[in-house]
């Protein structure tokens, strides 16, 4: 049970999520995968007209990937134009439709890497940035530090003439009721992970965090190797779930490390650290893809909102285990 939010954890893991096309081995062009969160997601509790909702806007982000990556543009650039889709939809725990802090504020961290070189960049607890994610890549573009927090993120987001709002921007009425029942939609952080036709990987993640989270909480989206990965060696892996777990279990690097030193490949081993987390008492899912674009997505929750597509191929979106 968490205590914070009265949600009793399911721990079953959902084993059978690996999404791959053809053989491990088969090499395609170029591929992009996306996530919009992870949770409490059931028929019952989905309308046809919010069920459609979710679907055409992942559809969306998925497709604004999918043609940079075709037109031969980099991995790094589809990652940052998908997730900012999300990121202005109200629909997804990340950008405008961020939770609420116990203080009535909304924080937001991000984060993205690139698999070619492991640099890497994140913000964590901004909120006057409109899309996180773009300060994200401007921190580790511009400077030589990885993360960059609160006031002092704001202002250099503000100085690499990013898109500043007045924090109202974040308000939303759907977010404010769940905090003021104290009931968390905690698992809509979105991520995207993509290869491009020059065989680079990168990965991207972003989030408001926890309805109702302490001042100044920070979780694993913004963290290097907890809710973010890439490495052309192995694997792009982006999470969403609870983040104390994510951190606790490094899970995002843990996928890579075990393709690594185990040799197993990108399905079996997301579907070894998923379950790993389950036995620490945490609750989310991933994606992640490989250099050859075989993708997986396991998640131990009721549903994970997702979607993946490859090149010469259509979109394929889904949302319930």
């Amino acid at each position: 049970m968490n205590l914070k939010t009265g949600v009793t954890l399911g721990l079953m893991v959902v084993m059978g999520l690996a999404i791959i096309s053809g053989p491990e081995n088969d090499k395609i062009d170029f591929a992009i995968a996306i996530h919009g969160g992870a949770g409490t997601i059931t028929r019952k509790n989905m309308t046809p007209e919010k069920e459609s909702g979710y679907r055409s806007k992942l559809e969306e982000a998925l497709n604004t990937g999918y043609s940079i990556l075709e037109k031969g543009g980099l991995s790094l650039d589809a990652v940052e134009a998908t997730i900012r889709i999300m990121e202005d939809s109200e629909l997804f725990n990340a950008g405008k439709g961020a939770v609420f802090t116990n203080a009535g504020t909304n924080e937001l961290d991000a984060s993205i890497m690139d698999g070619s070189n492991l640099k890497a960049g994140a913000v964590a607890g901004v909120k006057t940035v409109k899309n996180p994610i773009s300060a994200a890549r401007k921190v580790m573009e511009e400077t030589w530090h990885v993360m960059l927090s609160g006031d002092g993120a704001d202002l250099f987001a503000k100085e690499q003439n990013l898109e500043i709002v007045d924090p109202i921007y974040f308000y939303t009425q759907r977010r404010w009721d769940s905090l003021k029942k104290i009931q968390s939609e905690k698992h809509g952080t979105v991520g995207c992970v993509a290869l491009d036709k020059n065989g680079n990987l990168a990965a991207g993640t972003s989030t408001g965090g926890l309805t109702n989270k302490q001042w100044g909480r920070i979780g694993d989206s913004p963290i290097i190797g907890a809710g973010t990965y890439a490495n052309n060696k192995t694997c792009a892996v982006s999470g969403t779930g609870q983040g104390e777990y994510f951190i606790r279990g490094n899970v995002a690097y843990d996928i890579s490390a075990i393709m690594e030193y185990e040799n197993l490949s990108v399905g079996k081993a997301a579907r070894k650290v998923i379950s790993k987390l389950s036995d620490l008492g945490g609750e989310g899912g991933v994606i992640a893809m490989d250099s050859h674009g075989n993708i997986s997505m396991p998640f131990n929750t009721a549903g994970m909102y997702r979607g993946f597509r490859k090149s010469n191929s259509p979109a394929k979106i889904l949302i319930y285990n």
